[in-house]
């Protein structure tokens, strides 16, 4: 009869425990650049609010009024677009972190089981050979999902990277179709 390992239960606990921990501290680090993100967005609206306020009501001639509001939209656009890379970023970096983090995971779960089941082969020799040919199709079976997962979500990041991108040229066109010429 199998008995149960307090010491490598123990070890396995600690191990989840860091693994947990590790993910909240990448939870923690994405919220504090994604408000340092949103301030620094927010503070450069207002200024640029302020400032296309400020030449507004300097004007004299109505028919300057195309000129600044062209020469507004392009700041606002420019930064649109900054912000929206910035955002992109912090999410494509995050994504790359926990990915990281859970493949670390998996591949030591997958080490473990591996070693479990060869000793449980071992330790119950009548159906033992059932019983390890079955958890070893279950693993493969979980190694083959985790590996669809992890590339179905370096498809998606590297979609939305397509999506960015052209969204940004899009816009950079846009902007450039505002601004008045000289």
């Amino acid at each position: 009869m199998n008995t149960i390992d307090l010491e490598k239960l123990a070890e396995s606990q600690k191990a989840n425990a860091q693994v947990m921990m590790t993910l909240v501290r990448t939870a923690f680090h994405g919220m504090e650049q994604l408000s340092a993100l949103n301030l620094a967005a927010s503070r450069e609206l207002f200024n640029n609010s302020a400032s296309g306020a400020q030449q507004l009501m300097e004007l004299k001639d109505p028919a300057q009024l195309s000129n600044v509001a062209g020469s507004m939209a392009q700041p606002n656009v420019e930064k649109l677009l900054e912000y929206s890379r910035g955002l992109y970023d912090l999410a494509a970096n995050m994504q790359r972190e926990i990915t990281s983090v859970m493949e670390q995971q998996y591949s030591s779960m997958s080490q473990q089981a591996s070693g479990l089941v060869g000793k449980g082969g071992v330790a119950t020799p009548i159906a033992g050979d059932v019983f390890g040919a079955a958890m070893q199709q279950m693993m493969n079976a979980s190694s083959t999902a985790f590996e669809n997962i992890s590339q179905m979500a370096k498809q998606m990041t590297d979609i939305v990277d397509t999506n960015v991108k052209a969204a940004s040229s899009a816009t950079a066109k846009a902007a450039a179709a505002l601004t008045p010429k000289k």
